[in-house]
């Protein structure tokens, strides 16, 4: 990442003293710890300034709407403590002057503006950009008619020149020479450059494409990866509940072994005695004889009653084992999809539409409209429905698909639903449409994979069954 230097502050400034000399602060927002969002107005026309003091992609810059959106910020309900502060004091207040220190990654903008008794009071605003240590501070400072005393433009800082708040506090654990805390007078970094930094932002356009660009894709590496931890998360609960069901599930043989052994008895209850310890009977439905083991302290039916109860309960809980088996065999192949989506996923819009179904509670972003629709194509002047995610895999089965379109899937393996509208399609075009559908899913790398295909008439989604889960019939599979 190119890092915002002393001379990118000098060309910017230049650009733009014109407008923020005399500029009234309409509105302060700080969306997080570490950006700020000032609207400024002057000479009928308003800005927002946007100031960022992450240590990876510090910068300040004239945000334009689309870099706004690419940015992802959000405002939170209740500001952060410092940001009141801010508003308190610099909230209609006009820059009376903007400057940098000759060299340093400093901005600086000075404010004249009244208190609460209606008095005039002096203060700045000093946005320090200088990578782990960035920060803003705002600090009072002494009007003096003599502001500068120095060749080098420094200037002159008395004993008034007290710090008010810090977007973050550095105590002496951090900095034996440049603690900054409220009460705590603004002195300006010790060791000073001497020379301006080399490659340098040449406008304001630069900086805000270039920093809303690294900012985009740091959030969306973020919040994929967050997800996919998640999803993970999901999956791996659920291999390990489908492991532990497996060893607790009563096979059929066994279960039908105690109804044949209660039917036994019962057909031999005149040809042995209660009390016993075991009986030899005949096997009709194995053509054997066997020996069944009592419990010599029942009479022969008790013996039998009680294998039908053993019958009964292992049949109930073989159907329930099934149940909840079919259930996480579900579960997993979700999350395997849910998987391949975030793989392929390649905006944050996208993502937040994944988001809605990995956390439904707490999403509350608007999906728009285009999010939602499918990718499309043309070939062999039919059209073709490709879904990148649940959403949309749901939205082509449910919304935009007709009886006679034809669907492809690929077989035990997550991907798109793949849509063909054609009356007559050809042996060629459906080869096609299957080729499209390993292209997009896991299997896209494998030698060899099965899509299924079948017309849209014969797919049907189940009550309450995750987004973009559909049974089919009459399907037919075309390996590729």
């Amino acid at each position: 990442m190119i890092n915002f230097n002393s001379s990118s502050l000098k060309n910017w400034l230049e650009e733009n003293l014109d407008f923020l000399n005399g500029a009234r602060i309409q509105k302060i927002q700080q969306p997080t710890r570490r950006d700020f969002v000032f609207v400024l107005r002057n000479k009928g026309e308003t800005r927002k300034l946007y100031i960022n003091i992450n240590p990876q992609c510090f910068h300040v810059s004239f945000m334009s709407k689309e870099n706004e959106q690419k940015r992802l910020i959000e405002i939170p309900k209740k500001p952060p403590m410092f940001c009141m502060l801010l508003r308190k004091y610099l909230e209609n207040a006009v820059i009376s002057q903007a400057e940098q220190p000759q060299y340093e990654r400093i901005l600086e903008f000075y404010i004249e503006t009244y208190n609460e008794l209606s008095e005039k009071i002096y203060l700045c605003l000093a946005i320090e950009l200088m990578g782990k240590y960035s920060n803003v501070i705002l600090y009072n400072y002494e009007n003096n008619d003599t502001r500068y005393i120095n060749s080098d433009q420094t200037l002159r800082r008395g004993v008034k020149n007290i710090i008010l708040g810090c977007a973050h506090n550095v105590g002496a654990e951090k900095s034996r020479e440049r603690e900054m805390a409220g009460g705590l007078p603004y002195v300006y970094p010790s060791s000073r450059p001497n020379c301006w930094y080399g490659n340098a932002f040449e406008n304001n356009q630069q900086i805000d494409d270039y920093y809303a660009q690294c900012i985009y894709d740091e959030k969306f590496k973020k919040l994929k990866n967050s997800y996919i931890q998640i999803v993970n998360k999901r999956l791996s609960k659920a291999k390990n509940s489908l492991a532990k069901m497996k060893k607790q599930i009563v096979s059929n043989e066994k279960v039908n072994k105690y109804r044949l052994y209660g039917d036994l008895i019962m057909a031999n209850l005149y040809n042995n005695n209660d009390y016993s310890e075991s009986i030899n009977v005949f096997d009709y439905e194995n053509n054997c004889d066997i020996t069944i083991q009592l419990d010599k302290t029942f009479t022969l039916k008790e013996n039998a009653n009680r294998f039908y109860k053993l019958y009964n309960k292992n049949k109930i809980a073989l159907e329930k084992y099934n149940e909840i088996s079919t259930s996480l065999n579900e579960e997993v192949n979700y999350c395997a999809q849910l998987l391949y989506s975030l793989e392929i996923a390649q905006t944050v819009e996208e993502l937040a539409d994944i988001g809605n179904e990995i956390e439904p509670q707490t999403e509350k972003k608007h999906i728009a409209k285009s999010s939602i629709e499918p990718m499309e194509l043309e070939i062999d002047n039919c059209k073709i429905f490709i879904g990148r995610n649940n959403r949309q895999n749901d939205f082509i089965v449910s919304k935009l698909s007709r009886d006679e379109d034809y669907w492809f899937h690929t077989k035990d393996c997550a991907g798109s639903h793949v849509l063909l509208r054609c009356e007559n399609p050809s042996d060629d075009l459906i080869f096609k449409c299957a080729q499209l559908a390993k292209q997009y899913s896991k299997g896209s790398q494998s030698s060899k994979v099965g899509v299924i295909y079948t017309k849209r008439k014969y797919l049907k989604k189940p009550p309450k069954a995750n987004l973009g889960y559909v049974i089919y019939k009459n399907e037919q599979e075309i390996i590729v």
